[in-house]
């Protein structure tokens, strides 16, 4: 299946020269969302999964999904401020200032071995905040998943040079 294919390009949103990649379009279609969540778990295949991690807000759709699949617990990582209970928080910068995602103190046991999951990376400062809060937490990022890597950017590069394999579906690459 092509994936591209079911990723609507919106052009200059949320501001000029920015090409948005909606992904929504493709969790429309029940093929092409059974393809991904397929695609994104089997290279981990008898691999010792405990929780899946997901990224707000689009990676809790994934991740949820992919944990359901998985059998296994899911951890949201989310903006500050939305979590009720005790949280560990990173903060990381953004192009113009900073931001910051929590999770529950009590969401990851040690040892853990957690599958990270967004819907695309770009910059991987959001991922990157995520694995080291998960890490933090005591679990192991045994893997980092993401329908749609913007490879010119350099996100995935950053989360393999923090040792964090990376599996990305899709490339959109110069645009």
């Amino acid at each position: 299946m092509d994936i591209k294919s079911v990723i609507r390009t919106i052009p200059d949103y949320p501001k000029p020269g920015i090409m948005f990649r909606d992904i929504t379009t493709l969790w429309q279609d029940a093929q092409g969302f059974r393809h991904v969540v397929d695609q994104l778990i089997w290279p981990y295949a008898g691999v010792r999964i405990d929780k899946v991690a997901g990224v707000e807000a689009r990676g809790f759709v994934l991740g949820g999904a992919i944990a359901h699949q998985l059998s296994v617990g899911f951890v949201p990582v989310r903006k500050k401020g939305k979590l009720p209970a005790t949280v560990l928080s990173e903060e990381y910068d953004l192009e113009y200032g900073t931001d910051t995602v929590e999770i529950h103190a009590d969401a990851i046991k040690s040892g853990e071995n957690i599958l990270l999951v967004d819907d695309l990376i770009a910059t991987g400062g959001t991922a990157c905040a995520a694995i080291s809060l998960i890490r933090r937490a005591g679990g192991t990022v045994i893997g980092a998943a993401f329908v749609i890597d913007l490879p010119d950017i350099g996100g995935s590069q950053r989360l393999t040079d923090m040792g964090v394999n990376v599996r990305t579906l899709c490339a959109f690459e110069g645009d």
